[in-house]
């Protein structure tokens, strides 16, 4: 039988569900056969106390934040969500509420938190323009050219792809910085949505 194709998606998922590394979550989802539950538990056997099954615990707990930025003329809300109040309370939790929702205020072109929000329409739409640019290039060559154009366009409007413009993060990402926090509070750490207000946009 063929292998399962696993794809990002899940692996994503598995990762966020587990804190378990994307390589380990995708072996496990493949030895799985794409079967999450099953993925969670090959996991915890080959990694024991390390694994936390955050899937049962839904992140309800959390902190909405606001930043304005000087002269009031850009202002950010954001939420961020976790398992335990405790967390929620926790410096560096709301630390990194704070810190996100400046990268918002200086990023005009952010607008969904993951790949995953971005509407297919949206994203097809700009395939298209792509795939016209890329029309007069060899063909093997396309599809790769296709995937980098898109993939730097996803930079710009998906926050948990953004890096980090505050020179103290040395060029992470958002999602390392998310996954950082998960790996050190043990919760599942979730941006669960935001909101940009500029004076006449």
């Amino acid at each position: 039988m063929s292998a399962v194709e696993v794809s990002a998606k899940d692996v994503k998922a598995l990762r966020e569900r587990t804190s378990a590394g994307m390589m380990d979550c995708k072996k496990a989802l493949t030895e799985a056969e794409g079967d999450m539950d099953k993925a969670v538990e090959i996991l915890r056997l080959k990694q024991g106390k390390k694994i936390q099954d955050l899937g049962e615990r839904t992140a309800t707990e959390g902190t909405v934040q606001a930043y304005i930025h000087a002269g009031a003329r850009v202002g950010v809300l954001i939420e961020v969500d976790c398992n335990t109040d405790f967390v929620a309370n926790n410096d560096d939790f709301v630390g990194f509420a704070r810190d996100v929702a400046l990268q918002i205020a200086a990023t005009p072109t952010v607008k969904y938190v993951s790949r995953d929000d971005v509407p297919a329409d949206v994203r097809d739409a700009e395939a298209r323009i792509y795939e016209q640019e890329a029309a007069d290039k060899p063909e093997n060559v396309r599809e790769r050219i296709l995937t980098g154009k898109l993939d730097s366009w996803y930079e710009t409007i998906v926050l948990l792809e953004q890096e980090m413009h505050n020179p103290k993060f040395d060029g992470k990402t958002v999602q390392q910085l998310r996954d950082e926090l998960t790996a050190t509070t043990g919760e599942n750490v979730v941006i669960r949505r935001f909101a940009r207000f500029a004076v006449g946009q």
